[in-house]
């Protein structure tokens, strides 16, 4: 079969335009040219009652004709948008200097004849209390912005690593860099960042645990730039197809999902309460080993092993209680 294959990647490549004003001076000279030439036509023909001249009216009316066709060749470009020209379905090349411009009139304003599907539903409340739905069918433009733009995904419940389900949502930032693949590669590129930017981080998330990992190992919440950076290069991966750029890519949301949410605020809560008494006690017994020294050192007084870990036991129940310790006053002998 003839023909390239239809899962070849397109390649931008530059369009040749001309100036938009110096082409405006031309199309107006024909139009006005025309005009002005059908009008001394037919005064010619009335002076000299000549029905050839009539011949001559008809080359001013196509001429007219094409002046007309000619106009519809102008367009401009924004700061940051290209144009795909598009000649009878054949791709012959990209528009992207921001300005007044003229092309070729038969080029193609949109990039399909048919209503692009999803359409976009909008429901709206009427007056009596219930709902009115309109259908409006979009079309795809040859115009292309080249504008950074944002997609903040909906929080997604995903599994990580460990199979617990999580709450995850992301901000990614994109622009399109070769308008051929966006514009021929793919239906829609705008709704293709949005289906594949969630199955990237559905993705990501699924290679992480939420917390807690082993030693050196990355976690969700925290590893947030080298998540985020593994997220740009998945999502560049998948949407290098569609010839756009990821510029960011970064997590906006993470949190348990809410059926073991109480489960895990509890366990968090007892790592804490763990963490802060192996600092307690850490800290209590060098304080002990501390008395202890000094007590030796300066010869205060000598202590056997025995009263050594009673001092030690009481020191410790002193430091480490959750209250405040209530003195026993000795006052017999050490040993009684």
């Amino acid at each position: 079969m003839n023909g390239r294959p239809a899962n070849s990647a397109s390649k931008e490549r530059e369009a040749s335009v001309l100036n938009g004003w110096v082409m405006l001076i031309v199309n107006l000279a024909l139009l006005i040219g025309a005009v002005a030439c059908a009008i001394l036509i037919i005064v010619h023909t009335v002076r000299t009652d000549n029905p050839l001249n009539l011949w001559w009216l008809v080359a001013a009316i196509l001429m007219e004709v094409l002046a007309v066709i000619l106009l519809y060749g102008h367009f401009t470009l924004q700061p940051n948008e290209a144009r795909v020209l598009i000649l009878f379905g054949a791709y012959k090349g990209t528009a992207g200097v921001s300005g007044f411009w003229w092309a070729n009139p038969f080029y193609s304003r949109i990039r399909a004849k048919i209503p692009v599907y999803p359409t976009a539903v909008t429901v709206q409340k009427a007056s009596h209390g219930g709902s009115v739905t309109s259908v409006v069918h979009m079309t795809r433009s040859t115009k292309i912005s080249l504008r950074a733009q944002n997609f903040n995904s909906d929080k997604l419940k995903v599994n990580d690593k460990r199979g617990n389900p999580v709450e995850i949502a992301a901000v990614v930032v994109w622009r399109v860099q070769d308008t051929a693949k966006a514009a021929f590669d793919v239906d829609n590129y705008e709704s293709y960042v949005h289906i594949q930017s969630e199955a990237a981080i559905r993705h990501i998330a699924s290679l992480y645990a939420y917390d807690r990992g082993e030693e050196h190992e990355l976690t969700l919440r925290e590893s947030a730039d080298e998540v985020g950076a593994a997220l740009n290069n998945e999502l560049q991966e998948r949407l290098d197809k569609a010839g756009v750029v990821i510029e960011e890519a970064r997590l906006t949301h993470l949190a348990y999902a809410p059926e073991i949410a109480q489960a895990m605020l509890r366990r968090q809560q007892a790592e804490a309460v763990i963490a802060a008494r192996q600092k307690i006690v850490h800290g209590a017994v060098s304080m002990v080993d501390m008395a202890l020294r000094e007590l030796a050192e300066k010869e205060v007084v000598k202590l056997d092993d025995e009263r050594k870990a009673s001092m030690v036991s009481n020191l410790l129940v002193v430091l480490c209680g959750e209250g405040e310790a209530t003195p026993v006053i000795n006052t017999g002998t050490l040993y009684s």
